[in-house]
This record gives C-alpha cells, structure tokens and sequence, in this order.
C-alpha cells in the first residue's frame, strides 16, 4: 500500500495512455512511506530527459501530503507542477465529470459506510447522490482523496477510444477490498446519432 500512489488495475493504465496518443513511462516503488518519493524524482527525471518535460499535472483534490511532495521534486528539478483540481468542491467536481460524459469506475474502498458493491460501480448521477449522503454520514472525503477508495477512468472526452472491462475479480476483506481488473481492451466509442436521425 502506497501513501503517494493510486495502486489497483495499474497494469491497465497503458489503455488509458494510448487512448489519449501520450507515451507512458512506468517505474517500479516498494511503496514504502518517503522512500517511494525517491522513484518518483528518478522517474521525472527520467520523463524529463526522454521527453523534454516542462510540466506535470496532479490530480489533487485536497491531499496536502501529495501535492506538497510532487511540488518539491518538481521545484528540485526544474519543473512547473499543476493542480488544476487543488481546493475544487469533490462533490462539484464529481458531478461535472459524469456531466462531461467521463466513465470512472470505483476499483478499491477502505471507509466505513463503503461496502463490496461499490467495487466496480462507474460513477453516474444516482451514484454521485449515494456516495454523497454517505460521506455526511460517515464523513469521508467524497472525492475519496484521503484514502477512502480509488477510481479508474475507463472514458473521457480526450480518449480517442474507450475502455472496456471484460473480466474482473472482487477482493474483499473485512471492511476494505478492491477490484482486479482481469481482461480489458481498447474499444471504439459509440457513434453519436444527429438530432433528429
């Protein structure tokens, strides 16, 4: 378990890379608190070097440890760091990702009032208005970035294809689990049908 790192499905983050025509560069941590920050650094240098790297881009909602520690590898190296979600409404921002047609799949949960049959639900609006009245009543983070779970974007409107799951495996165990992504594939987008056709 990484503090830094989102960690289920990983492997099949090199779908969500060609989707967008971005290359993918992958190193390897133990995870291991701090020590991890040092792959980090080697592997934006290394991103840097091979790609001419000028900027990086966090997904940061409200995680002070995360975006202070990428802030001060890329300051160290050189590089202009980007929250563009730093301090935006979780709730807000999750509705405006199902309102602009992204597909997120819920992968891990670790929060009271988060059970089994969340794992592999894609976020729409009922789901949004679930996940909401449970982080009232259990207070968790609703955009889940303290830990309480973990997503996988499947879609969005930068991907030149989408992702479809074929196969997947629930791991539960006492009140926290993920889901295991075991056969998925780059498929075409449905075709939008013209007003009135």
């Amino acid at each position: 378990m990484s503090f830094m790192f989102h960690f289920p499905d990983l492997m099949w983050t090199r779908l969500q890379a060609e989707a967008m025509g971005v290359p993918q560069l992958t190193a390897a941590t133990e995870g291991v608190k701090e020590e991890e920050l040092v792959d980090l650094r080697k592997a934006i240098e290394g991103a840097k070097a091979e790609y001419r790297l000028e900027g990086l881009y966090t997904g940061a909602l409200a995680s002070v440890y995360q975006k202070t520690r990428v802030e001060k590898i890329c300051g160290d190296l050189g590089i202009e760091c980007i929250s563009p979600l730093w301090g935006v409404d979780p709730e807000a921002h999750l509705r405006r990702l199902a309102a602009e047609q992204f597909s997120v799949m819920v992968v891990s949960v670790s929060a009271l009032g988060l059970d089994e049959s969340w794992l592999g639900r894609v976020l729409d609006e009922r789901s949004i208005d679930e996940l909401v009245a449970l982080g009232k009543k259990y207070r968790f983070h609703v955009g889940l970035e303290g830990g309480e779970g973990e997503t996988f974007v499947l879609d969005a409107p930068l991907f030149s294809q989408r992702i479809e799951v074929r196969s997947a495996a629930r791991h539960w165990k006492g009140d926290s689990g993920y889901l295991e992504i075991t056969d998925a594939a780059l498929v075409p987008k449905p075709r939008l049908r013209a007003p009135g056709a």
